[in-house]
């Protein structure tokens, strides 16, 4: 992962006795992140990296024209590359 992004707000913040931050206000605003909005948690060597969910398709990654199917996303152009490879449309 490329790290050279990362920016330090100088918001420090304690873990309480079960482990939780509170983000503050500001980052919630800029990030678009609002009361029981999901978010994702990554970790790359050392750090945690936390990132607002936002659904995707579950092959190609894409967030335009998702479908839900099984419990996944699809994209359209998923669904239809999937038609073409199974030779239901040419």
């Amino acid at each position: 992962m490329n790290h050279a992004f990362l920016k330090s707000t100088g918001i420090v913040r304690r873990l309480d006795e079960l482990g939780r931050i509170t983000l503050p206000i500001e980052l919630r605003r800029t990030l678009d992140i609002g009361e029981k909005d999901p978010v994702e948690i990554y970790v790359s060597e050392d750090m945690i990296i936390l990132r607002k969910y936002e659904p995707s398709d579950t092959f190609t990654g894409s967030r335009e024209n998702l479908y839900e199917f099984h419990g996944k996303m699809v994209s359209k152009d998923s669904i239809t590359e999937l038609a073409r490879i199974a030779g239901l449309i040419d």
